[in-house]
């Protein structure tokens, strides 16, 4: 089991190798962290959405932010779309699970605010369709997926596309650049 424990995170490892060395990706990320930077200047929030485990990403990323990640600061306002279970239960039942994100960014969103979709796929419906309503808002659109990007790749106006298949190996990268998201937000609102 201690080679099999070893394999996995050589695997997890070499995943990330492949993030750090793909100089595109680290520019990405750069533009994103700028750009959410901004936002919170002007006034607007961060509002995420993914379903599962990125689904927990984006409540963990929302958590440090809005609670605080290393420092002591002010609160920012961001938050997981999905955390209101009466909700999405709610817009579940009565429009269909794909209209969970969409309909509460269209009660929330505002132009200038900023979206991060999450995905590993980057084909789930109801992110996709959150997308297009972000965009339709005039929010700044981010996708976070794997792989190919899937559809939220065509839609969203900056992605970060973590080169794996392997819905594990995405997720881990994709909480890493959240917290480089976090720190750098942080130290760059409040120094």
């Amino acid at each position: 089991m201690q080679e099999h424990i070893s394999d996995i995170l050589n695997d997890s490892f070499n995943n990330l190798q492949k993030v750090i060395s793909d100089k595109g990706l680290i520019l990405e990320i750069e533009t994103i962290t700028t750009k959410i930077i901004k936002a919170f200047k002007d006034g607007n929030k961060l509002l995420l959405c993914g379903n599962g485990g990125s689904a927990s990403d984006a409540q963990h990323i929302a958590a440090e932010l809005s609670g605080r990640f290393i420092k002591e600061r002010k609160p920012l306002y961001a938050e997981a779309l999905h955390v209101n279970s009466s909700y999405m239960t709610a817009v579940s039942n009565d429009y269909g699970f794909e209209s969970t994100y969409s309909r509460m960014l269209e009660a929330i969103g505002e132009k200038g605010d900023v979206l991060i979709a999450l995905s590993t796929s980057g084909n789930s419906e109801n992110v996709v369709n959150a997308v297009k309503m972000a965009n339709s808002l005039d929010m700044l659109s981010v996708g976070m997926s794997g792989a190919t990007g899937g559809k939220i790749k065509e839609l969203c106006q900056h992605n970060i596309i973590i080169p794996s298949s392997n819905t594990a190996r995405i997720q881990e990268a994709h909480i890493i650049v959240g917290h480089i998201f976090c720190q750098i937000i942080e130290e760059k609102l409040f120094e």
